[in-house]
């Protein structure tokens, strides 16, 4: 059945002062509003639109002062200049056209739309019935029209002043096998830092502070992704709840910086924290939202582009256009495929490089915006873009590989110039260390880089992104502390949340004070994060991992804005003790270029014909044979990298030189010696980290001669390294 609307859209009520400023023609490009020095053009693409109107308010956001007709359209894109309009104005557009939800239409000019383009945004979103187009509540659901204004409860665009002084800001330009990144939230990440001043925390000023920044340094990661910064908006249902959408993957406004996470208000302040970033070597790379919007699916709100022209602007169900395809699971899915969607992403990246000095992005489901008419498209318009963009090419690129429609999961078919979270390499090595049998050859494959996901096209191991925790999962505490997930306080009947964990909680569900679980938790915990750095490829480390964080079993925290997910500063004998093996870790890697190749060991004979860049070794000390891999019972392995095997220079062209090491993994529960190799040309091994030994030496400095027998603790990891005799 159609929907009874009349032909002719009825005007919202008309503004009962002055009538509007004359406005000049203006520009249709660039996109947004923009100002000159001596006035503002403002540029909308509605292409389907019969009417724009510019709504100018006052400073607060409060009063509605001026309708403008924009009335000059140059490709779908309305435009006008206004002379003596400044920096700080607030505005939003009312957009004309047919509402018509089963072909697709959902035109409303009673609400009052955000500007895809807004650099800033003023004012929260407050939830009323009057945030959507239709009416609340109506037998007819969305195909029933509401004309109440929403211009009340609705952000309000700003016009802002881009000027910067960044003086000597230069990107970090870190090569990717040299990365070590960081994800964090910028909220929970301060909220409850002693160091930072209260009235900043939780800000992008507060992560532009000397007492953050230096414990970055200290910990020696040196990029920083940041979860959703783009202006986002709070789920109806969880402010009703009493919850937030912490996580941020809500966004309604792509050129503009979370309002929440500002102590300022201003754009400015996200530089500044760049800025700062930089300085200490540290790059920013954002996670960003392109796969769909806040509004939701045909029964959410009209915030933004479901006004401006539903039917460019989303993906819709083929012969049933009033219901959205929906890839993402979050309602909708943006629409890749039409020109004006790929146009809005790609100025939106260019906006956060060129303007925000941002040094790359993870792309959230990235797979949904490789879709062309339904399946994933290697070849398709956006991944085509972004190959090209002389702007977008040059910046870290990072994929989910995945979504959740059909032929969603990719990983390890984003072409060259991508990297990917490889889940492959979590899965794995939260198995191998959980204890598991059958992994050695799964776990040898990620320990080196997954060559069988990323060897082709020439990709190399910086293709794979390895974690083992992110901000969608158990922490790094909790993965050795829960043997369930535990989501009760998200109000959903601990129904959400992932169920294949793949963690172990060592003898006790959460909180214990038995001195053996703890010691156990403690050593699981230094096998995870000694794995994660010493693999081939790129290393993300969650923020808090450092510090014991817990979420108390919750594997979802998602709308949690508490102590929950907020970091813990508070100092502890056991944080301190991980916090120091965490930066022992990532000095080893950073100083062993072993532990970083840019390209794969394969196995072949060194020059000198003293062995081969890589072997993998089984207890007795000699190298696996097939069927050692085959072995489902075999939970040890050893691996033998060659220094004298690296083809990569440095910097100035000089070539790298390393040692040789070993690393040698047992995830069995008992002890065992491992023989060392090399007994044929009189080896000496020192041990440089294990583990096992809970001190702040880690074990270093014990030498072991070979073919003497290393003694291999159960659950345990060590690192060893040839030592070379001075010449007589």
């Amino acid at each position: 059945m159609r929907a009874a609307v009349p032909r002719a859209m009825p005007a919202p009520a008309p503004l009962p002062f002055a009538p509007p400023r004359a406005a000049w023609p203006g520009r249709p490009y660039p996109l947004g509003a923009t100002w000159d020095g001596a006035g503002v053009n403002f540029a909308l693409w509605a292409g389907s639109a019969q009417r724009v109107q510019l709504c100018l308010f006052d400073s607060q956001g409060r009063r509605e002062l001026e309708r403008i007709d924009l009335v000059t359209r140059t490709n779908g894109v309305w435009h006008a200049y206004l002379p003596e309009l400044r920096p700080g104005q607030l505005y939003g557009y009312r957009v004309y056209g047919p509402y018509d939800p089963e072909r697709g239409h959902r035109f409303n000019p009673n609400k009052l739309l955000i500007d895809p383009y807004a650099k800033n945004l003023a004012g929260n979103l407050h939830w009323s019935d009057a945030e959507f187009g239709y009416v609340v509540g109506h037998r007819r659901a969305d195909l029933s029209f509401d004309r109440r204004d929403s211009a009340k409860g609705v952000p309000k665009s700003q016009v802002i002043d881009p000027a910067f002084t960044w003086g000597d800001d230069r990107p970090p330009a870190i090569p990717w096998n040299e990365l070590v990144l960081y994800e964090l939230h910028v909220r929970g990440f301060t909220i409850a830092h002693p160091g930072v001043a209260p009235a900043l925390r939780g800000t992008y000023a507060a992560l532009a502070t000397a007492p953050v920044i230096e414990h970055l340094q200290r910990l020696g990661v040196n990029a920083v992704e940041l979860l959703p910064v783009h202006a986002f908006v709070q789920d109806r249902r969880l402010v009703a709840a009493g919850l937030k959408n912490y996580w941020g993957y809500n966004s309604i406004a792509y050129f503009a910086p979370e309002p929440w996470y500002s102590a300022s208000g201003h754009p400015n302040e996200f530089k500044t924290m760049v800025r700062a970033l930089h300085v200490a070597g540290i790059e920013v790379i954002l996670d960003v939202v392109y796969n769909h919007t806040g509004e939701g699916n045909e029964l959410g709100p009209t915030l933004a582009f479901r006004g401006i022209d539903n039917a460019a602007y989303y993906r819709l169900v083929h012969n049933d256009p009033r219901h959205y395809d929906n890839y993402t699971g979050c309602g909708n899915t943006l629409d890749t495929r039409h020109p004006r969607v790929l146009q809005l992403i790609a100025d939106s990246l260019r906006y956060w490089v060129e303007e925000m000095h941002v040094d790359g992005f993870r792309f959230d489901l990235a797979s949904t915006l490789a879709r062309e008419q339904h399946a994933v498209d290697r070849g398709g318009g956006f991944l085509d873009v972004l190959a090209q963009d002389p702007v977008l090419s040059r910046v870290k690129l990072i994929a989910e590989p995945w979504d959740i429609g059909d032929g969603g999961y990719q990983v390890g078919n984003f072409p060259p110039g991508w990297a990917e979270w490889n889940d492959k390499y979590r899965d794995t090595v939260r198995a191998y260390w959980k204890g598991d049998g059958g992994l050695l050859g799964e776990f040898s494959r990620r320990l080196a880089g997954s060559s069988d996901l990323y060897g082709r096209e020439a990709r190399g191991p910086c293709a794979s992104v390895n974690f083992i925790t992110a901000h969608d999962g158990f922490t790094l505490q909790d993965l050795v502390s829960y043997n369930h997930k535990h989501n009760e306080a998200n109000g959903e009947d601990n129904r959400d949340g992932h169920n294949h964990n793949l963690s172990w909680n060592c003898g006790a569900e959460g909180p214990t004070d038995d001195p053996e679980i703890l010691a156990l938790r403690a050593q699981q915990k230094r096998n995870l994060f000694a794995t994660l750095l010493l693999s081939q490829g790129v290393p993300m480390v969650l923020a808090g991992d450092e510090l014991g964080h817990s979420q108390g079993g919750n594997n979802n925290a998602y709308c949690q804005d508490n102590a929950t997910t907020w970091l813990d500063w508070t100092p502890d004998i056991e944080r301190e003790a991980f916090l120091a093996f965490a930066q022992r870790v990532v000095r080893l890697r950073r100083e062993h270029p072993v532990f970083r190749r840019r390209d794969y060991y394969t196995g072949a004979p060194l020059p000198d014909g003293s062995g081969k860049d890589i072997v993998w070794l089984q207890p007795e000390g000699r190298e696996m044979t097939e069927a050692d891999w085959h072995q489902g019972f075999a939970r040890c392995i050893g691996v033998r990298l060659s220094g004298a095997a690296l083809t990569e220079t440095d910097a100035h062209g000089a070539r790298l030189v390393d040692g040789d090491f070993l690393l040698l993994c047992n995830a069995y529960h008992e002890d065992l010696d491992f023989r060392l190799p090399g007994a044929e040309r009189g080896e000496t091994w020192q041990t440089v980290l294990d583990t096992s030994v809970a001190d702040p030496g880690w074990g270093e400095g014990e030498r072991h001669a070979s073919p003497g027998p290393y003694p291999l603790r159960g659950r345990s990891l060590a690192v060893l390294k040839r030592l070379v005799e001075a010449p007589e």
